[in-house]
């Protein structure tokens, strides 16, 4: 991921909403925006390769 393990950390602790995709604290049990159950974490994205 990125250069700071600290703030990978951060973003990681972050869940999304699955319906209106809203970013909620972690450790949520509903969405802050829609009041949806279903939520799951961030997904950590991967450093693409340079093209040649």
């Amino acid at each position: 991921m990125g250069k700071f393990p600290i703030a990978d950390r951060a973003l990681l602790s972050i869940w999304i909403c699955k319906k209106c995709k809203a970013r909620n604290p972690a450790g949520s049990k509903r969405c802050r925006k829609c009041d949806w159950t279903k939520l799951r974490p961030k997904r950590a994205k991967k450093k693409e390769a340079k093209g040649k």
